[in-house]
């Protein structure tokens, strides 16, 4: 379904379900298509710092901009266009000047950018423009819920893609600042003697060299957080679940600047929001501190009560907070005293596990994958396909691939695999 002017309210929330229902790897294409008619378009960016695998995305065409558009390009517009509020101009983008809708959602604490690059540079009526931004804001919080609540299924992708993409950053990185530097020790050899030339080859050589770090920096900033920002938005998630409750709540933020994986912050949080719901379920609790620590390679996350020390780990099931964690390579621990009160501790390790870990999932689509966390939790076919939106021989379709792919015989054997890998 496209959008036209003036778009009714019934097609457009049709249309925006179709965006927002999709796979993730499928929203932008969606997307594109459903503003085609709205906002004409050859290609559509985005940069969207909530995605934690995969923040740059572009989209078009064979022969469109899309496969020459940059994140260094989108990075400007970022800064400049204000959040809900539409701009449509001239920018540098694909290598060459072309007009663009840029619109940026602050549905996640950093921001989230489209760009769609126009076919023409005629003005585009206000409405229409309303309407892009609340596209935009509606899918930009749609993934912001899913990263937040850091769901099995979500983890699972955003932790083998974040693996794979961090490994050919630091491939990159490596090769083009070995030849970089290469380049630098000869042009620097006295044995040159055109000094005119020598010099401007130094001065390019030492500009990408500058440009490459940037490009590093940039890329961090989208895929990370620091780890005491990352502890403030828990905090600021926490105070008001105690805002009416007598329970005093005390906080242990971090004391290392460390950067964390996008994932692992979302994790985190979700698992201590989770704990702290079920500790809050008890009698006779009057303190809970709320505590973070970065050890070696791994994140320890605490919650600590004064309650009657009879918390269980059984009772943190309902929350999902050992999937969550497994997804991760971590593990949970619950330390309960008769009469002193129970200490929960989350481990989540920092760094992304090895390509081996992720390897057997690695030939599965995104609406596979989703399929599969489903197998994984005992649903049968028809609740999956409700879940999903799709018909059962669509299911079956989908878990018959799923066991070819995986070389398993059974539904029983690929949720094992599942529960084993992730």
């Amino acid at each position: 379904m496209e959008l036209t002017g003036s778009v009714p309210a019934a097609p457009a929330l049709a249309a925006a379900y179709e965006v927002i229902r999709q796979p993730l790897g499928e929203i932008l294409p969606r997307l594109s298509a459903t503003l085609g008619t709205l906002v004409p378009h050859l290609a559509a960016a985005e940069l969207s710092t909530n995605c934690a695998h995969s923040p740059f995305k572009t989209y078009g065409d064979s022969g469109s901009p899309a496969g020459r558009i940059t994140a260094a390009e989108l990075h400007p517009l970022v800064a400049s266009v204000p959040a809900g509020q539409p701009w449509q101009g001239s920018a540098h983008i694909a290598g060459a000047e072309h007009p663009v809708l840029a619109v940026v959602s602050d549905a996640t604490p950093r921001g989230a950018l489209l760009v769609l690059v126009r076919s023409a540079d005629s003005v585009i009526a206000a409405p229409d423009t309303a309407v892009v931004q609340a596209l935009w804001d509606l899918v930009t919080s749609h993934r912001d819920r899913l990263a937040t609540e850091a769901a099995p299924g979500t983890l699972a992708q955003s932790r083998a893609a974040a693996g794979e993409r961090a490994r050919v950053i630091a491939e990159l990185t490596e090769t083009h600042a070995t030849a970089l530097s290469g380049l630098l020790g000869v042009l620097r050899s006295r044995s040159l003697d055109d000094a005119a030339a020598r010099t401007t080859a130094v001065e390019l050589a030492v500009t990408a060299l500058v440009e490459l770090r940037a490009e590093t920096e940039r890329d961090r900033a989208v895929a990370e957080e620091p780890a005491g920002q990352a502890f403030a938005r828990l905090a600021d998630s926490l105070r008001p679940m105690l805002r009416y409750c007598p329970v005093r709540l005390e906080l242990g933020p971090p004391d290392s600047g460390r950067p964390l994986a996008a994932d692992v912050a979302h994790a985190a949080r979700a698992v201590v929001r989770a704990v702290l719901l079920t500790v809050l379920e008890q009698d006779d609790v009057s303190r809970i501190h709320v505590g973070w620590h970065l050890a070696g390679n791994e994140l320890r996350a605490t919650v600590r009560d004064d309650g009657p020390g009879e918390l269980s780990i059984c009772a943190l099931g309902p929350h999902r907070v050992g999937e969550r964690l497994e997804v991760l390579g971590g593990r949970l621990d619950v330390d309960a005293v008769p009469g002193w009160g129970t200490t929960v501790t989350a481990t989540i390790p920092l760094g992304a596990p090895e390509t081996a870990r992720v390897e057997p999932f690695g030939s599965l689509g995104a609406r596979e994958l989703e399929v599969l966390t489903h197998l994984a939790r005992g649903h049968r076919n028809r609740l999956i396909a409700q879940e999903l939106h799709i018909s059962e021989s669509t299911v079956k379709f989908h878990v018959a691939n799923i066991l070819t792919k995986l070389g398993v015989a059974s539904r029983g054997e690929a949720s094992a695999l599942f529960h084993a890998v992730a």
